[in-house]
């Protein structure tokens, strides 16, 4: 029979070892005894055990003594009372000092390894949450944030040094840059790593059910409202909120957004009773939100609020010398994921994607390096494996799309018009197909949205 535990009987009663000791094996569980409370912490000291039955009257150190000790030395300990009808108020008491639960004697053979078997299966739970954290941890570490180009050496010195204040963070870049993994990154190194980090994706729900979500409503709040919901604000409490792009939140939820960041407190959509929070706030935009400003559509107070320490994040135009990096990154990323064999890709390959000017940025290179490794069939990625639109460097219409612009524009007017260029060029291979487009661009299919208005881009055009 396959092993279930290792599980650790502390009893001064030969009987109770026996009775235990033969049950407990006959399921699976794996035995060790001890007859008092010197001779199991001595144990404990060197072996881990999955749980530990525990008598709470023995001579010497008795169970409440051994049980204060053994949570000192593995805070993480399962332990289950075993006490007699006459001391049931010890053992409750021993369940406000960590103990998982408890057993009467004389027990009930069922009752008890049913008792077991939970307990042992939450010891499972309690394993796999911490060994989830700690991939967390590794998955957001600084050392995950790839790049050695003086810009991003720049960016890690800033994240370093912001993570474990309190202070609000204002993250700036374009789509695609790595705005959501930096934010990961500044809650799992900060003080709040063991409490929520909740996403809201700022432009993906209308106003009002936007604020429904963010600050909950009591039943009857509105049509729909059958049921008092408790807000994201809430369930982030202690830890971190993540604005993704924040301008397109409007004028109503930015005033109440506001509020909540000066006062660490708020009220349920149709309630009365103040509820008080404790969360950080880190925002995202790809937009200028000065500009916003200037055109009344994002509130000067709230961008003041936002903007206590402001992280750039570049393009990957600006940081070439990280593509191969990156591309290597990704290659081990997606090789191990699809069990694949790839080493690297040929020199040819390297120099165009070294060449390319990626408006999609990093999300637009991890979505190509996965697309290169699933199609080859050999150790190096080559020219076959990427999309066909990504070779046409020697046409006309890329030519046409990078075709040096006019220097007296500003370099924000420029990369407008480079922007729309390159959309209008994607969409018309995918057939004006916003979806598809934003799958090529690298880009959320929302972000594409919010381009093609602020662009001003005619879908009538797109044949």
């Amino acid at each position: 029979m396959t092993q279930k535990g290792i599980i650790h009987i502390i009893d001064d009663e030969p009987i109770i070892h026996e009775v235990l000791g033969q049950l407990l094996t006959a399921e699976g569980y794996e035995i060790e005894i001890s007859s008092s409370g010197e001779e199991a912490l001595e144990k404990h000291t060197s072996r881990a055990f999955d749980l530990i039955l525990l008598d709470l009257l023995m001579p010497g150190m008795d169970g409440i003594e051994a049980l204060k000790v053994m949570r000192k030395i593995d805070p993480q300990a399962i332990i289950i009372i075993i006490t007699a009808y006459a001391s049931v108020e010890s053992a409750i008491a021993a369940m406000k000092m960590g103990a998982f639960d408890y057993i009467q004697k004389p027990f009930k053979h069922d009752e008890l390894l049913l008792t077991v078997k939970r307990a042992v299966e939450h010891k499972r739970l309690q394993e796999e949450n911490l060994r989830l954290k700690d991939e967390l941890k590794r998955k957001f570490s600084f050392e995950n944030i790839i790049g050695k180009s003086k810009v991003m050496q720049n960016v890690f010195e800033l994240i370093k040094a912001a993570a474990p204040t309190r202070s609000t963070i204002l993250l700036q870049g374009e789509s695609g840059t790595g705005k959501e993994l930096v934010a990961r990154a500044i809650h799992q190194n900060s003080d709040r790593a063991n409490f929520p980090f909740i996403i809201v994706n700022s432009g993906s729900l209308p106003p009002d059910l936007l604020e429904s979500h963010l600050f909950g409503h009591v039943k009857g709040a509105f049509t729909g409202a059958v049921s008092l919901k408790k807000g994201l604000f809430e369930a982030a409490d202690k830890g971190s909120i993540f604005f993704d792009e924040i301008s397109c939140l409007n004028l109503d939820t930015q005033a109440k957004l506001l509020r909540v960041m000066q006062d660490r407190e708020f009220m349920r959509l149709g309630g009365t009773k103040i509820i008080k929070v404790d969360v950080r706030i880190i925002a995202a935009t790809n937009t200028d939100l000065e500009e916003l400003i200037r055109l009344k559509t994002f509130r000067k107070d709230l961008f003041y609020r936002l903007n206590v320490i402001t992280i750039e994040l570049p393009p990957l135009r600006e940081k070439r010398e990280d593509i191969p990096l990156l591309v290597k990154h990704f290659i081990d990323l997606y090789a191990k994921e699809n069990r694949k064999e790839i080493e690297g890709m040929t020199e040819d390959v390297m120099e165009i994607l070294e060449d390319y000017d990626w408006p999609g940025n990093i999300r637009e290179l991890e979505n190509l390096i996965e697309r290169a490794v699933v199609l080859t069939k050999s150790k190096l990625v080559t020219r076959a494996s990427l999309p066909a639109f990504f070779l046409t460097s020697e046409g006309d219409e890329k030519k046409e799309i990078y075709t040096p612009l006019n220097n007296d524009l500003s370099l924000k007017e420029q990369t407008h018009i480079f922007q729309k260029k390159v959309i209008l060029s994607t969409l018309k291979k995918t057939k004006g197909i916003q979806k598809k487009a934003a799958r090529v661009l690298g880009i959320k299919p929302t972000t594409l949205n919010e381009m093609i208005k602020r662009l001003k881009i005619d879908m009538d055009i797109i044949p």
